[in-house]
């Protein structure tokens, strides 16, 4: 024989089971309430006093020091305007008339001393003759004058105006070979002149001369032909 359960049995079963699930949460909400309310507040910040006294020092040095700058900054305008004096264009300034004098007499009581300075220039001895006489491609004076009649060139104002004759000119071989001192001696005209120096101005270099095995100054004398062809 089965028992059968009483269904009002069961729902009050039921109802007690949901009355303590109810009190177990009530309790829980209200420990968690408690707890919170009972945490202690923090006590809110209080800055450090500063002593008044202090507070008044600082505040009447800042006002001294506010009031010293432009009394400083007069002082140094003062200053510079004790030392410089600003005067018009105008203005006539006192100076020694003697310094600024522009009569020359008013130096005659003064003695200058200059020292004379004299430079001793030894020149190299030129030779007319020397033991062995420079050479021009292999020839003497007489070849090097042939070079010279070759290359010269006649000036065409010259030859328009019929001017012929012979150019003397002087120059040195100097111990490196090439040619030095060109002087014109002689001449019938500025432009044959000119004509003949600058040939020598480009002559090639000579083989110096020698005296005791030792290269020389040698100078020469050369006449330079110009003559117009009939």
């Amino acid at each position: 024989m089965e028992i059968k359960k009483s269904p009002k049995a069961d729902l009050e079963n039921k109802k007690m089971l949901f009355l303590e699930i109810g009190l177990v949460i009530a309790l829980a909400v209200a420990g968690t309430a408690f707890a919170i309310s009972s945490k202690p507040e923090p006590e809110p910040y209080t800055p450090p006093k500063q002593d008044v006294r202090e507070q008044e020092f600082e505040m009447d040095r800042t006002v001294q020091e506010q009031e010293q700058q432009p009394e400083q900054q007069k002082a140094k305008t003062q200053v510079l305007a004790d030392v410089l004096t600003i005067v018009s264009n105008d203005t006539k300034i006192d100076t020694p008339d003697l310094l600024f004098s522009d009569d020359a007499s008013a130096f005659d009581d003064f003695e200058f001393e200059v020292e004379e300075v004299v430079e001793n220039i030894v020149e190299e001895e030129i030779f007319v003759t020397a033991e062995e006489m420079p050479t021009f491609q292999g020839g003497d004076l007489s070849k090097f004058r042939n070079w010279v009649q070759s290359n010269v060139k006649y000036p065409q104002i010259a030859l328009e105006n019929g001017i012929q004759g012979n150019v003397v000119i002087k120059f040195v071989v100097e111990k490196d070979g090439k040619l030095s001192n060109i002087q014109v001696l002689q001449t019938p005209d500025k432009t044959l002149a000119d004509a003949a120096v600058q040939v020598l101005q480009k002559s090639p270099k000579w083989k110096p001369g020698k005296q005791r095995n030792k290269p020389v100054r040698v100078t020469y004398t050369l006449p330079v032909s110009f003559k117009i062809q009939q």
